[in-house]
């Protein structure tokens, strides 16, 4: 009599269903993220301070969010939580929008995209030292990949702007990407005892409380001449972007290991590249096209799953 045949390693259907949500939240969120320079480059050219923009977005987004709040799951906190919360709040709202708008305008667009491909290593390296994640070959050569990617994006862009003091300004984008490679750690400790909608939401409140003074000084007297393109942006912003973008991606957080959700970041500039050829006309170089295909190489090979593993414990190890 034949020996039995050892059984097939397969997922539940329930944790496929799940797999394949997370990566659909990923996809809209990267598709709203992506799409999201092109709103903000219209309302800046609108004559909208910075300030006022990011403000009025987070206001949007906090109104919209209101009317559901109580019918999300309350947390079931414990010792120490408000502080992780606060932290995510301060680290993805306060010091990441604060370090990129000024980055922004101290170095290139080009510099800029280089730096930010370093959040899937940071999250990877953070998911394994505090959140004892396993990170696999095909993680790690899909980030390699990516960033590959994301660095023939920026050395076959064109610098529309000067950069008056590119070392200040990579300074700040790299402060602004370790800002929110430890927000998406703070948050995926939080997750499983946090819904990651009302986390999204308390990150819009504190940002409409935090930019506050920045938007008064910007002034005010001035909101009523806002054209309506820039309102319909400032709308988009808020209610797809803070809102949509950054739930879809905490939705994700929660069913996929962090280093697996952070290398889809590096497909923002992608999408966005891809938006601005269609929506704006703007040209895509040899070298840009290959830096494309290299990226949506890259996250597809990261999201591919290797062998079954068992759930690993998602909270900070001790000391952590």
């Amino acid at each position: 009599m034949p020996s039995p045949q050892p059984a097939e390693r397969t997922l539940p259907a329930t944790a496929k269903n799940g797999g394949q949500m997370a990566l659909a939240c990923l996809a809209g969120a990267v598709l709203f993220w992506g799409t999201s320079f092109f709103a903000t480059k219209t309302a800046l050219n609108a004559g909208v301070p910075p300030m006022t923009v990011v403000w009025l977005r987070m206001v949007v987004a906090s109104l919209v969010f209101a009317p559901f709040w109580r019918r999300l799951p309350k947390p079931n906190r414990q010792p120490g939580d408000l502080k992780w919360v606060f932290l995510a709040c301060l680290l993805q709202v306060g010091i990441y929008y604060l370090a990129e708008n000024y980055a922004m305008t101290l170095t290139t667009s080009s510099q800029a995209g280089v730096i930010s491909a370093i959040v899937p290593l940071l999250v990877a390296a953070g998911a394994w030292l505090f959140l004892r994640e396993h990170i696999s070959g095909r993680t790690i050569g899909g980030i390699a990949l990516s960033v590959a990617g994301v660095a023939a994006l920026s050395l076959g862009a064109q610098a529309g702007v000067t950069a008056p003091n590119p070392a200040l300004g990579n300074a700040l984008e790299v402060l602004a990407m370790i800002s929110a490679a430890g927000a998406t750690l703070a948050v995926k400790h939080l997750l499983g005892r946090w819904d990651p909608w009302l986390l999204t939401g308390l990150q819009s409140l504190f940002g409409t409380v935090f930019f506050l003074p920045g938007a008064l000084l910007s002034n005010p007297a001035t909101w009523l001449a806002i054209p309506a393109r820039a309102w319909i942006s400032i709308a988009f912003l808020g209610v797809f972007v803070s809102l949509g973008a950054f739930g879809l991606y905490n939705v994700a957080l929660a069913r996929m290991p962090a280093s697996r959700a952070a290398i889809a970041i590096n497909a923002v500039p992608l999408v966005a590249l891809l938006a601005g050829w269609l929506f704006a006309a703007e040209k895509l170089g040899a070298l840009q096209v290959a830096g494309c295909l290299a990226i949506a190489a890259g996250v597809a090979l990261a999201q591919v799953r290797g062998e079954v593993r068992p759930e690993v414990d998602t909270g900070l190890s001790e000391g952590g």
